[in-house]
């Protein structure tokens, strides 16, 4: 760039670029946290609470599958709006 005495600017096919980059990445994080949360919530409801021989501990995983839950309804409903 120096030996050309070039400047590199933004530009709209640059910023056009980022923006689209930026959506991509926005809709990937967004699809592998309703991954996570359906895998944890899948787990904790066929495994982890059935198993649970200590009532303290099994309320407590329900406790959790129910914050989780809700964490997964969120994720799908921004999941909807960036589609």
């Amino acid at each position: 760039m120096k030996k050309l005495n070039v400047t590199p600017e933004d530009n709209d096919t640059s910023k056009d670029l980022i923006d689209e980059c930026c959506r991509q990445a926005r809709r990937a994080y967004i699809a592998n946290e309703v991954a996570n949360h359906k895998a944890v919530n899948s787990a904790l409801e066929t495994t982890l609470i059935p198993s649970a021989s200590n009532a303290e501990l099994k309320s407590l995983l329900q406790t959790g599958l129910k914050i989780f839950q809700r964490h997964q309804q969120h994720a799908e409903h921004v999941a909807a709006e960036l589609k």
